[in-house]
């Protein structure tokens, strides 16, 4: 009977515990699956397939990558239906020429000051003038609005006629540079490899492929059954036009690539447009690659690495807030709109990037209010403007998703003061970006050179005898941050640091000197727990504990 009682007792402690696991399983993948702004996809591997092998076309002569089968099912639908009905549904146009009116808005801005060096080329106008509905805009009046450059040829004739030929005279266009740099197109592409899905937004999907089995880049187009699409069909049953107010993103975000150079920024590499799922002239973006910002593994990396992140990201933010283009907000500012590429942070998505200053009238006190989960400012109004709300945003921004966790933890003790004293200022918006990248120029100034070390008399507990030549293969232990996770692998500014930081691990009797260093110039140096695996290696140096 007592056994009867135990098995029965064991069983129910299986059964809540498996009932548990599956709770807590169901939970994380319903977190997962609805985060704001991402949609996870159960086939990436179809995806792939649909997008680039399952359709690919030539058009007008020329072999260019397709965006594939994705949606082709909505959009004969949708086709048919839009066939009974109207054309054009006015709010939708009036949504698509607000983004036409906005990506123009872009490209006419002139520069303030010295600007970033060689003029950069816009984006073809013809391409902006093809996403507008022919039958309620005259396109030669747009083209007039934008440059006023026609000629008694262009203007003669219909806006169908000039459309489509100036469609066919860019396909063939091969002159496209940005700062004299030649940009990839459709034939850049046509034979792309190792292609891989990414993931997608509301609006786009990303891919990665390899240009010529070596260059690796990312290819942005719009998601035809991404959130964006799918609700815009639905409501107005147009496919063409829901595809063009999406477009617009994509389009906007190139522009802004073009006018916005900067080490920060993701490069823009060229573009592709072909036609696709009976829609004309869709676009794809190809940029420069990086790997998603991991909040999680960032947290595990050495300071060093973090405060690069952080710095990387207040000179981004102190351009933006100087650029040719007048104050830049990121509208949509998440740690997902950033990439890390060797190193450096910079910002992938300037779709929802917007230079507009908040109006506002100097009666009201509610005009010019930032609100955040945490806690709202209230901002003064000038000349019937919130002063510097995009500036102000970002720099909050950045605060609460990027200092607060990555800057003060593990910093050398030296510089927690002033890192502490950036975390607060910025918290409280009490500095502004040109001094919150003044104070952290001069944490990397202290860093770099060493300053940051104790001044201390105190001598060394134990001596260390240097061996030239050699190194320890073995004898590992672990420690945090370390740059390697099987092993103690640190940066250093002098052989003193390493003789203190092995000091103070309890383990440690020996360090080998590598022939690397980090960004800052600090040599990594690897920690062990002794020399029993000494060995020759040519260029080497290894420090043995020979003391108590």
């Amino acid at each position: 009977m007592l056994l009867i009682q135990l098995i029965t007792m064991k069983r129910r402690k299986i059964v809540v515990a498996a009932g548990f696991c599956l709770s807590f399983f169901l939970g994380t993948l319903m977190n997962l699956l609805y985060i704001p702004g991402f949609e996870h996809h159960q086939n990436h591997d179809n995806r792939v397939h649909r997008y680039y092998h399952k359709k690919q076309q030539r058009v007008t002569g020329d072999s260019q990558l397709h965006v594939g089968e994705s949606g082709t099912k909505a959009v004969a639908e949708s086709n048919s239906k839009n066939a009974a009905g109207s054309r054009h549904h006015p709010d939708l146009l009036l949504q698509i020429r607000e983004r036409f009116d906005e990506v123009v808005r872009y490209r006419r801005r002139q520069g303030h000051g010295s600007g970033t060096g060689d003029p950069v080329r816009p984006l073809e106008r013809r391409r902006l003038m093809d996403s507008e509905p022919g039958d309620n805009w005259d396109p030669i009046k747009v083209i007039e609005r934008t440059d006023n450059q026609q000629t008694h040829f262009q203007n003669r004739l219909s806006s169908s006629t000039y459309m489509q030929t100036k469609s066919r005279k860019d396909l063939t266009m091969n002159s496209r540079s940005i700062n004299s740099t030649p940009m990839l197109d459709c034939s850049s592409i046509d034979n792309v490899t190792n292609i891989q899905y990414l993931g997608s937004g509301y609006t786009k999907a990303v891919y990665k492929a390899a240009l010529n089995n070596s260059l690796s880049v990312a290819l942005k187009s719009v998601d035809f059954g991404g959130h964006d699409m799918e609700n815009c069909v639905k409501k107005y049953g147009s496919p063409g036009d829901c595809y063009r107010l999406a477009s617009f993103k994509i389009v906007k975000e190139m522009t802004l690539m073009e006018r916005l150079q900067h080490p920060n920024i993701l490069k823009l590499y060229g573009y592709c447009y072909q036609d696709s799922n009976d829609i004309q002239d869709t676009v794809t973006a190809i940029t420069e690659l990086g790997s998603p910002l991991e909040m999680i593994q960032l947290l595990q990396t050495s300071w060093e690495e973090r405060f690069r992140i952080c710095l990387s990201l207040v000179r981004l933010l102190h351009y933006l807030a100087h650029s040719p283009l007048g104050s830049v907000t990121l509208l949509d500012f998440r740690p997902r709109q950033f990439v890390l590429v060797a190193g450096e942070l910079k910002v992938t998505d300037l779709d929802d990037a917007s230079t507009e200053e908040a109006p506002c009238s100097p009666s009201s006190t509610s005009d010019c209010v930032m609100e955040f989960p945490a806690r709202n400012f209230t901002l003064p109004c000038s000349r019937g403007r919130c002063l510097g709300i995009n500036e102000k945003r970002n720099l909050y921004n950045a605060y609460r998703f990027f200092f607060t966790y990555l800057l003060p933890h593990s910093a050398p003790p030296t510089l927690r003061p002033l890192l502490d004293k950036i975390v607060n200022s910025t918290g409280e918006l009490i500095w502004g970006i040109d001094e919150t990248l003044l104070q952290l120029e001069e944490v990397l100034h202290l860093y770099r050179n060493g300053f940051y070390l104790q001044n201390s008399t105190q001598t060394h507990r134990a001596d260390y005898k240097r061996v030239v030549d050699a190194s320890i293969p073995g004898e590992n232990y672990r420690c945090w941050p370390s740059y390697q996770h099987d092993g103690c692998l640190l940066s250093v500014y002098s052989i003193t640091e390493a003789i203190g930081v092995c000091e103070s691990h309890a383990q440690c009797r020996a360090f080998v000197l590598t022939n690397q260093t980090t960004w800052t110039g600090h040599q990594l140096v690897f920690f062990k727990t002794g020399p029993a695996s000494l060995n020759s290696a040519k260029g080497r140096v290894t420090y043995v504990r020979v003391g108590s």
